[in-house]
């Protein structure tokens, strides 16, 4: 009788930990019976290609929660980094060159440039965080202000686009089946795995959001790896901003705009909790697919894009809730 209340008790447990994920599978299921060209190739490819820039982005936003904190300027920096590769990466003989003085770059060389600038934002937030104590809510939401301001003037809220072949490429190519942008997901996926489970980083990063003041008792840099973590998180924005641009065909001020909230709600999904010390890079992938998924199967259900935002903000409000409860019920 026991082994059956235990049994009855974990299944629950299961079904509310993850009834969003649940959720979401079975309107896919249903979507796939109604809606035609729903379970093809094209449709998966069309995911994965989605999922991939999504999915590094809410890997650079899940160090900060993990650690207590969030980022706010994620969405921004994808932005200012599409705009920044754009420039750099305009074809020569295209009239409306932004900067004409630019020397013709491969794009391996402007993607290392975009990212060395954005990690002195990442080291700006990081900074501002440890060490004056500003809460990242608040220091990360003044940089998002901070970094549009810029994009802004940088771009002189000009649209850009006549990208260089070699550089669109980069989102429309493919190594036989695979896309270039599942390859640097899936590199960066690697990336993370190993720097969360395998490394001193992972260890001090998940000590932090366990009991800050405990993991500096215990020795921990706390200033030092919380700077680190917000550095990564720029960085991969940075190579998310750069694949963005090159899958749009273009960059303006709006591209990257409300980004950091699904990458949040993403990393929620997916067992990041929000109130620190608990998430894995599976879970992280998890979550990117459940909302893309959820994306498209109300395009297939041919949702007003107005409701699309609506069912967004209720599943980001709901994974937040989620979350809350498990971490009550622990106490």
């Amino acid at each position: 009788m026991e082994n059956k209340k235990l049994n009855a008790k974990a299944v629950k447990n299961f079904l509310s930990n993850n009834a969003i994920i649940i959720l979401i599978f079975v309107l896919a299921l249903i979507v796939g019976f109604i809606a035609d060209n729903f379970w093809t190739s094209s449709n998966f490819k069309n995911l994965i290609v989605n999922v991939s820039p999504r999915f590094i982005i809410a890997c650079g936003v899940s160090g900060c929660l993990i650690t207590k904190g969030t980022d706010l300027s994620a969405g921004r920096q994808v932005g200012l980094s599409a705009c920044l590769a754009a420039m750099m990466l305009q074809s020569v003989d295209y009239a409306a060159r932004a900067l004409p003085w630019m020397p013709d770059l491969p794009w391996f060389v402007a993607l290392l440039m975009v990212i060395l600038i954005m990690a002195v934002f990442g080291a700006i937030n990081g900074c501002v965080i440890a060490f004056l104590k500003v809460p990242p809510f608040i220091a990360t939401l003044g940089m998002q202000t901070i970094v549009y301001g810029l994009c802004s003037v940088v771009t002189g809220n000009d649209p850009l686009g006549g990208f260089k072949s070699s550089y669109s490429q980069v989102a429309l190519g493919s190594l036989g089946r695979v896309p270039y942008l599942a390859i640097f997901a899936i590199l960066v996926g690697l990336f993370m795995l190993f720097l969360y489970n395998k490394t001193r980083h992972g260890k001090y990063m998940y000590a932090i959001g366990g009991n800050e003041n405990a993991a500096q008792v215990a020795g921990v840099n706390v200033p030092a790896t919380l700077i680190r973590i917000y550095v990564l998180a720029s960085v991969l924005y940075a190579v998310a901003g750069f694949l963005v641009g090159a899958k749009a065909g273009g960059a303006s001020t709006a591209t990257g705009n409300g980004y950091e909230l699904e990458a949040i709600a993403a990393c929620t999904i997916g067992g990041v909790s929000t109130n620190g010390g608990v998430g894995k890079v599976g879970g992280i992938l998890v979550g990117v697919l459940v909302f893309e998924i959820l994306k498209i199967c109300l395009q297939f259900l041919r949702v007003d894009p107005a409701y699309t935002f609506i069912a967004q903000g209720l599943v980001i409000i709901v994974a937040v809730a989620l979350d809350l409860r498990k971490y009550l019920a622990k106490k």
